[in-house]
């Protein structure tokens, strides 16, 4: 098999497009051209057309991760599931994710810290960050770091906010029965993880504002 020409891929520089018959035929990274010794108008050395499959798989995957951890950051367990999920195979997802970890993409220790600053500024408490990042895939142990983190600093405790969604929920709750209020301002502070003797007083509070 001959190459007819190699050519960079203008939406990564880092890969270059083996052109056979005309026609792109694998677009992988430069440095497995480099290593094959590939050249325009050479020949495809034995064993050559597994190795560059392999490598655009890798590269494939790479790709796909690079644009689902630019949406928004990502666990390397959300981004494990989801390329594996898109078809791609196992050995060229964690090939991947060794690549995004060495751009410094993929880190849980940095997702959960931002992940735990962001929920916690919507109201979600202590318990529902540990639970959230839990099905995340995130270490317990990381998942704990993070939270401690978060509130090791008063002006991150998520409770005020929560409270303040609560206290106007509860304001257009006036025409419901004591009953239902209740049972909707518990369920409200539970989906945000606070089912504690501090939730309870509020819900207690806010049915007899």
């Amino acid at each position: 098999m001959i190459v007819d020409r190699l050519e960079s891929d203008p939406r990564r520089r880092e890969s270059i497009r083996v052109i056979i018959d005309g026609r792109p035929a694998w677009t992988v990274p430069v440095d497995v051209i480099r290593e094959m010794g590939l050249t325009e108008g050479g020949v495809i050395p034995s064993g050559g057309v597994a190795r560059l499959d392999a490598a655009a798989e890798e590269e494939g995957a790479v790709r796909a991760g690079l644009r689902l951890v630019e949406r928004r950051a990502h666990s390397r367990f959300e981004i494990r599931r989801k390329l594996v999920h898109k078809g791609h195979a196992d050995a060229a997802v964690s090939a991947a994710m060794a690549r995004l970890e060495r751009l410094r993409l993929l880190d849980d220790v940095t997702f959960a810290e931002q992940y735990v600053t962001a929920r916690a500024g919507r109201g979600r408490g202590p318990a529902r960050l540990r639970r959230d990042l839990g099905s995340l895939g995130v270490d317990p142990a990381i998942v704990e770091q993070a939270v401690a983190s978060l509130l090791a600093d008063p002006a991150n405790d998520p409770w005020p906010r929560t409270l303040r969604i609560a206290e106007r929920r509860a304001s257009t709750m006036a025409d419901l029965p004591r009953a239902a209020r209740q049972r909707r301002l518990a369920a409200f502070f539970m989906r945000r993880g606070y089912v504690d003797a501090r939730a309870r007083a509020a819900v207690d509070r806010l049915i007899d504002t």
